[in-house]
């Protein structure tokens, strides 16, 4: 019920994930190992069952607003002013301001200079990603190691499936016509892939980013406006839920109770998380993707770290882990 309705009816279970190198599929059984299941939803869904769900409640949603800023972050009664979408001012004023404005948001920048520490790691390489109308051609992910470069064979819907490259980060989309895409895709599967019209094009740069403390006064920082991981983890949507999950305990403490140790703990507890996170996404992202100018000595590494992780059921096992999630740390009696 609530939220969830919509994710519980339409989303798709998958109980697995496969690694494809040395053109063989090797299955990670994410359920065998660790009794949980993976969803695949789309975020925009998730946006807009929130969307829904906040109307339903008579609550404002304010869309297209201008001149965002944050006031008094740093007292009990911090303020939000903007103009709305008729360039009328407003002003909120608040208990705790939340940023959840994303990694190009106001929030971040509202903290003073010095104030937050950076961790910031760009990858040679981007994603060309589209959506296509067509069967899915495995009932999983294909995460793909190729000599060409990385691929992964994702999906949407029974209906739509969801395709990426690796490629350069100099790259514009106009580089690359459907024909080619297609044909770069069945170069690096080595399978015949299920192919359709493409509805959907983007162009992703890959980064990892951590700003430390993910809170400053009574503003708190969650999901890409505190950090990015690069999507080859599948982690970005997640940590993003873990972190308002964590928020939304904190928050319930302090203002109906007067307990304020969750808000104190928000950051480490996680940031934790977070870091976790960020080295298994850097895994993931350095074992799959063919760095420019990388030597063949590399290359082996990274196809010997595959074979072990497709052969060992503890390596397995630490892979799937990490995949599905980690549990949330018991909240403060």
């Amino acid at each position: 019920g609530g939220l969830a309705a919509r994710l519980d009816r339409e989303g798709l279970p998958h109980h697995g994930i496969v690694l494809r190198f040395d053109n063989e599929d090797h299955r990670i059984p994410l359920t065998d190992l660790t009794g949980r299941t993976i969803t695949v939803y789309g975020q925009q869904e998730i946006v807009k069952d929130m969307i829904a769900v906040r109307v339903e409640q008579g609550g404002e949603i304010h869309f297209s607003v201008s001149d965002v800023a944050l006031h008094d972050v740093t007292t009990d009664e911090p303020r939000v002013t903007f103009r709305d979408v008729d360039g009328v001012p407003r002003e909120l004023r608040c208990a705790v301001i939340a940023g959840c404005d994303g990694f190009h948001g106001v929030s971040r920048p509202s903290v003073p200079a010095g104030t937050l520490h950076t961790y910031d790691h760009v990858y040679p390489f981007a994603w060309l990603g589209i959506l296509a109308k067509a069967t899915p051609s495995n009932e999983e992910l294909i995460y793909c190691n190729s000599p060409r470069g990385f691929a992964l064979h994702s999906m949407r819907s029974p209906s739509l499936t969801r395709l990426y490259l690796q490629v350069d980060p100099h790259d514009v989309l106009a580089d690359w016509p459907d024909a080619r895409i297609w044909e770069e895709l069945h170069r690096r599967f080595g399978f015949e892939l299920h192919e359709g019209p493409v509805i959907e094009r983007l162009l992703s740069p890959m980064r990892s980013y951590v700003v430390e403390p993910m809170r400053y006064g009574r503003l708190f920082l969650a999901g890409d406006s505190a950090h990015i991981v690069p999507p080859t983890g599948a982690k970005g949507m997640n940590l993003a839920v873990a972190d308002v999950t964590v928020l939304s305990r904190a928050l319930v403490a302090l203002l109906r109770e007067g307990d304020s140790r969750l808000v104190e703990s928000y950051s480490d507890t996680c940031l934790a998380r977070v870091w976790r996170a960020e080295h298994f996404s850097y895994h993931m992202t350095t074992m799959l993707h063919r760095a420019p100018g990388a030597d063949p000595f590399q290359h082996r590494l990274q196809l010997s770290q595959l074979r072990y992780t497709a052969s060992s059921t503890a390596a397995a096992t630490s892979l799937a882990e990490n995949y599905v999630g980690l549990p949330f740390v018991a909240a403060v009696d």
